[in-house]
């Protein structure tokens, strides 16, 4: 009997942490936290527990897999890997030839771990990569970038040390990341305040000390009226404005006319309700976490209402604060060098991006580009034609509005391959499907983590293989040995990880104590005189040139939202503790506790309807309908009905998730074309449908 510890990082989500897998005869035991980072707690969640339901599941894709059929029929001719590798470089080889590298797309889910397959895109001379971040959050990356011209992740939540919490689209209780969830807890265990702005009464509400129901599409109008209250009262931070503040004085003027009068009106929230709060914020400052937003694709103008976040945060001088949003460190700040990027090895194409970012909309940052954007590219073959397409553990089908609309714009591809370890709408519609190896049975490149304490990280192979599955490494060397690009060609993980490693002093033996190798012994604060921001003035800039000189008001009047038509709900949609979007729902023991979602609907409206609690309903739009059954409860807004995301599989070889529950973005029509201008991300929830009794 062999028995081993072996340290890796959690790939249910995209949160990847770090755990430990206790391995028995091969066969993967017990999933626990890390136990050498101490906010794990050693504690994963639903989600990282079932990891092992989702290794032995035998409905996942077991072998590389070409169509035979129509897309989409599910007819299929088994290959093995070489078979594979070959027919796609051989088609993306002719497609650069007679289109050019550019005509090459890719979109992942993001992440840590992306460097060698960017390389691969960078080697090939296509400028085309996207990740999942316009279904998610693009909006506050770019209200970020727009008044500190530094990105979302430059500041860490140091939520252990907060003093008031406030949540607003952000659910840290079920879309859950334990380090933080665990922080949370103990900073409220310690009498932290926990404010939650939401439309229902999530599992976040519940643990709330402050709950407020907002009126759908009105979060801007009520974050402008703090705004207001916190300079007409002046509960603001002096210092912090006075020293790191660049427009104050447009700022104060532009919010003059939206007192908490006139947002109570908007949003349904008293205006001694909102004093009151702000009190409370002003008091526990600069210890305030005001969470700028994780999936802030809702509205049309989510973008500022995620600035107005990050300007509620320096009035309440939470910038760099123990205990509000403190700068991370990145290995040069504590005297490291970092580790050797694969996208080095090649120079930057010249090519415009097919989505216009960078050349058309300049507002936007390069890097992952807007996903919906390239697909309306590939509708139009303007500027350029895309014609091949590799989704890398990415489900645009279930993760993008109108998926009808994105199957007739993929009949242009001569090319479509699904890089994935799960089944999925995408998959079943593509031309090749590249089985990639659960997390539990590859290993990754090696990544860091900026930080208060930065680190480097590494996931390892706990398990070999149960079917004919690769490594994501394993894929793009194969890849890369057909199209010549050697650099990227390994045979053996070690090689790669030790040309990471090359200039940190750091050796791959450093990561088997604890499977990360941390950089610095204790959180680093930055000292106030010692703040920086990454403007041309080193100061957060109200007024914002970038956006202004692209047709983007910096401070944009409040427009009330459209509301629902007699008989109308606006579509909302979320996330639960047990599942991630669509990969989980066939997961066996995740599908077991949840098989399917149901709609959550106001008690008033479902009498109005002669709905009672957990009969089944029809939602309909545009003459679209499919039954769901109904959650009756108070602790929804009215004007709102809501869903669990991912659910209403269609593919039989998902026998557990087959015909279960409803997809939210099939009640999407015309989506892809409904977008936030100024944040760049999709606006989800400027839908509306009808509800009645089957």
């Amino acid at each position: 009997m062999t028995k081993e510890s072996v340290f890796s990082v959690c790939g249910m989500c995209t949160v990847r942490c770090p755990i430990q897998v206790e391995v028995e005869n091969g066969q993967v035991e017990f999933i626990s936290g890390n136990p050498h980072v101490p906010a794990m707690k050693g504690a994963v969640c639903p989600r990282g527990a079932a990891g092992t339901a989702l290794l032995n599941d035998n409905e996942r894709p077991q072998t590389p897999l070409i169509r035979t059929g129509e897309r989409g029929e599910g007819k299929w001719r088994k290959v093995g890997w070489g078979e594979a590798l070959d027919f796609v470089a051989k088609k993306l080889n002719q497609i650069k030839d007679e289109y050019g590298a550019r005509a090459i797309t890719f979109s992942d889910r993001g992440g840590p771990f992306r460097d060698m397959h960017r390389a691969f895109l960078k080697g090939l001379g296509t400028p085309n990569y996207n990740n999942h971040d316009s279904s998610c959050a693009r909006n506050v990356q770019h209200a970020a970038l727009s008044l500190t011209g530094m990105g979302r992740k430059a500041v860490s939540y140091d939520l252990k040390n907060a003093k008031h919490v406030v949540l607003q689209f952000r659910n840290i209780f079920e879309a859950i990341n334990v380090q933080e969830v665990n922080d949370l807890m103990d900073a409220l265990e310690k009498g932290c305040k926990l404010t939650v702005i939401d439309i229902r009464a999530n599992i976040s509400a519940a643990k709330a000390s402050r709950f407020m129901m907002i009126r759908p599409g009105t979060d801007y109008a009520f974050n402008l009226a703090v705004i207001h209250e916190l300079i007409n009262k002046q509960l603001y931070d002096e210092r912090f404005v006075s020293r790191y503040v660049e427009g104050f004085k447009a700022l104060e003027e532009f919010v003059t006319p939206y007192t908490p009068e006139w947002a109570e009106k908007e949003t349904g929230i008293e205006a001694t309700t909102l004093r009151s709060f702000v009190q409370e914020l002003a008091k526990a400052s600069p210890s305030v976490i005001w969470h700028p937003g994780w999936m802030t694709a809702r509205y049309k103008d989510s973008f500022y209402v995620c600035r107005s976040i990050y300007i509620i945060n320096a009035l309440l001088g939470s910038y760099g604060a123990k205990g509000g949003l403190p700068f991370v460190s990145k290995p040069a700040d504590v005297g490291i060098n970092g580790l050797k990027s694969f996208m080095d090895l090649y120079p930057s194409t010249d090519e415009k991006r097919a989505d216009g970012v960078g050349w058309k909309y300049t507002h936007f940052e390069k890097g992952p580009g807007l996903t919906h954007l390239t697909f309306k590219a590939m509708e139009e073959q303007e500027p350029y034609p895309l014609k091949a397409y590799i989704a890398y553990r990415h489900d645009p089908l279930m993760g993008y509005p109108d998926p009808d609309r994105l199957r007739q714009i993929w009949d242009k591809l001569d090319l479509l391959v699904s890089v994935t370890f799960s089944w999925s709408d995408t998959a079943w519609h593509s031309d090749v499907v590249l089985p990639l190896s659960t997390y539990l049975e590859r290993e990754s490149i090696i990544a860091t983590k900026n930080d208060l304490k930065p680190y480097f990280f590494v996931r390892k192979r706990a398990v070999a293989p149960r079917y004919d599955s690769l490594a994501d490494w394993e894929i793009i060397s194969g890849l890369a040995r057909r199209m010549d690009l050697p650099d990227l060609v390994f045979d053996r993980v070690e090689d790669l990880w030790n040309f990471q490693l090359k200039d940190t002093g750091v050796t791959i033996e450093d990561f088997n104590a604890e499977g990360l190798v941390n950089l610095t012994d204790k959180a680093r604060y930055k000292n106030f005189e010692d703040y920086k921001f990454g403007t041309d003035s080193g100061k957060i800039k109200i007024i914002s040139k970038n956006l202004e000189e692209n047709g983007q008001p910096s401070l944009r009047p409040y427009e009330p939202p459209t509301f629902p038509k007699a008989g109308q709900y606006r579509l909302t949609f979320g996330r639960c503790a047990l599942h991630t979007q669509g990969h989980t729902v066939n997961n066996p023991l995740l599908g077991e506790q949840m098989p399917e979602n149901t709609l959550w609907i106001n008690t008033a409206e479902a009498q109005k309807l002669n709905i009672s609690d957990k009969d089944i309903v029809t939602m309909s739009q545009n003459g679209y309908s499919e039954t769901i059954r109904a959650q009756v409860t108070d602790h929804i807004h009215p004007e709102a009905v809501f869903l669990i995301h991912g659910f209403g599989h269609r593919i039989k070889v998902e026998s557990r998730a087959f015909g279960k529950g409803l997809a939210d973005n099939k009640f999407m029509a015309g989506g892809l074309d409904i977008w936030d201008k100024a944040g760049g991300a999709v606006a989800y929830q400027e839908h509306f449908v009808t509800v009645s009794k089957v």
